[in-house]
């Protein structure tokens, strides 16, 4: 049998169009242009690189050597399979691309999908055990950029707010102290960060309309915390940031993005479900301690009432927050229990940064 093939000596860089014969003991490879031959393998001495079934025409190589014998021509590897059946592997048919395609679309979604539940479920259980110092180390060092050229308020105002979340954090069961920060102006906002770390925005405590709204939002906000979400944020963004890596192949510079106090918030944005879960913890600290609950239907109210258009409502699955009149129905409590400040308490707290 003489089978056309391309034969690689594996030194340079030229390539010869030979002939392969096999006898009892050799395969012999020869110029298809002389006959002369250019080289004897013993038979015990070939091996296939590879396989048929990834490779149109695997190459023959004699073991411990760097020489390459490439037979494309099919019907000519499966006659020489036939003769010598250590070289079954060049008989192999390559599966069609749309079969490869279904596969590896497949095999990825699978790994994908596994690679998914380990971040999702995975963060659910395993963030509150790492070490409470190391979390709080990464929250004060955004918190400190972010706040590096803003005013800071102090005074009785900021006692006031410390006291009442350390309250909620306790009642809650969280072990580690919550820490409060004010930030002189706006937005009406207040976030999480890692650590048991609370930031407001003084201009939440002009906007409300009374104090139980400033305590709503703050056991919302203590939700957050004792549910551990700023780090699962963090990790879950991390872990989206190495499936990205997985399937793209491409680079995603993670760290740059904890750097910035700007993109780390973009990074523990609350899902609906943190958010959702907040809001019923937030209600429920309230009423354990015997304190008005309405407050945090109120802010939403007051919301709607300044942005009647609501935005989760519009962007449908792409927002991150549940529709404000969704959280209006599930936190709605009647104005019952005291209140969560004092009136000296409250003024103090509306005055804070003045």
């Amino acid at each position: 049998m003489t089978t056309p093939a391309r034969y690689y000596d594996g030194e340079t860089a030229r390539v010869l169009e030979v002939g392969v014969r096999p006898t009892a003991g050799e395969l012999i490879i020869f110029r298809l242009t002389d006959s002369s031959i250019v080289a004897r393998w013993p038979i015990n001495e070939t091996a296939v690189l590879g396989d048929g079934s990834h490779e149109g025409a695997p190459p023959v190589v004699r073991l411990g050597g760097e020489a390459r014998l490439v037979i494309e021509d099919p019907e000519q590897r499966r006659q020489l399979a036939a003769l010598m059946p250590h070289l079954g592997a060049l008989a192999e048919v390559p599966a069609s691309a749309g079969r490869r395609i279904v596969t590896l679309g497949a095999s990825l979604a699978v790994l994908v999908a596994a690679f998914w539940g380990v971040i999702d479920y995975g963060t659910e259980y395993a963030v509150p055990w790492l070490p409470h110092s190391l979390q709080a180390k990464l929250g004060e060092t955004v918190y400190e950029e972010l706040a590096a050229d803003k005013d800071e308020c102090h005074g009785k105002g900021l006692v006031v707010l410390n006291d009442l979340a350390n309250e909620l954090a306790r009642a809650a069961g969280y072990p580690h102290e919550v820490t409060v920060h004010i930030i002189d102006g706006g937005p009406v906002n207040a976030f999480t960060l890692p650590g048991g770390i609370l930031v407001f925005y003084s201009d939440l405590f002009e906007q409300a309309k009374n104090s139980s709204q400033v305590a709503g939002v703050l056991a919302h906000e203590i939700g957050h915390i004792v549910h551990y979400h700023p780090t699962k944020g963090i990790v879950r963004a991390y872990g989206l940031d190495l499936l990205t890596k997985l399937v793209s192949g491409g680079y995603s510079d993670l760290m740059g993005t904890l750097t910035s106090g700007g993109n780390i918030l973009l990074a523990m944005r609350n899902g609906r479900a943190f958010e959702r879960e907040a809001d019923g913890t937030g209600v429920a600290l309230l009423e354990k301690l015997g304190l008005r609950a309405d407050g945090i239907s109120g802010f939403f109210e007051q919301m709607m009432e300044k942005q009647p258009k609501d935005a989760a409502s519009t962007a449908g699955i792409w927002s991150s927050h549940p529709p404000t009149q969704e959280r209006i129905a599930a936190t709605k409590r009647p104005p019952t229990g005291r209140p969560a400040f004092s009136t000296a308490d409250w003024k103090a707290l509306q005055e804070v940064c003045k």
